[in-house]
């Protein structure tokens, strides 16, 4: 499956293209240098962008404790922190990059009621930076399960133009485990929070993750 969004992209590649190929050929140029200028990176182009919007399907594992990654990529750290602003805990924030190459299409870590917090303008540092978490344009999603809740955060990097939550921005919705929540467009980071006592991490730096198939987490056990 590929992502209606590429249409636009699809299209300006084209019409930028076309109009270079029109111009060498106002200037006599050959129809084998226009190939080599025009056609063919204008091809490439293209096909990269299809590649780029591609949205897989993805089977979510049937484990009820199972917390999947949120978005394709490497494991870039697990970090014990203080979140006192949304989720007022003491919190473990697994970070993954996506690179260029990776799918971009963003999934739901955990099941629960998903609810748009919001877009935070800011810098567009390098993801792979430590305070590129908060200081980078970033959006906000509180989702909360039935065991734990996560704060997802989707982060602008000086590549990616945009970060993209589809479900409704003004109410909070139900979302299942590993459901399609939203895009990034171009490389970037996503973050996920978790209070600490709630979860045990199962994933730890440098692995490679699959949104919405990969567990990286499990809910602890409420029995006493």
């Amino acid at each position: 499956m590929i992502r209606p969004e590429v249409m636009p992209f699809i299209l300006a590649v084209l019409a930028a293209f076309g109009a270079l190929a029109l111009l060498l050929r106002a200037r006599k140029l050959k129809t084998g240098s226009i190939f080599w200028s025009c056609v063919l990176p204008g091809a490439l182009c293209a096909g990269y962008l299809l590649f780029f919007f591609r949205d897989p399907g993805r089977k979510p594992p049937g484990d009820s404790s199972a917390i999947v990654a949120g978005a394709d990529g490497r494991v870039t750290s697990v970090a014990m922190l203080r979140e006192d602003k949304y989720l007022q805990a003491d919190c473990v924030r697994i970070s993954i990059f996506l690179s260029l190459f990776d799918v971009h299409v963003n999934r739901a870590p955990l099941a629960g009621r998903s609810t748009f917090i919001g877009y935070f303008p800011g810098k567009r540092l390098f993801t792979f930076h430590e305070k590129s978490s908060e200081v980078n344009q970033h959006n906000k999603i509180l989702i909360e399960g039935a065991r734990t809740r996560c704060l997802v955060t989707q982060i602008v990097g000086p590549v990616c133009r945009r970060v993209v939550y589809w479900p409704d921005h003004d109410r909070a919705v139900e979302v299942a485990l590993g459901e399609r929540i939203g895009m990034m467009k171009f490389g970037s980071r996503l973050d996920m929070y978790f209070p600490a006592d709630d979860i045990k991490v199962v994933c730890r730096p440098g692995d490679i993750v699959r949104a919405g198939e990969t567990v990286v987490a499990r809910t602890k056990s409420k029995e006493k």
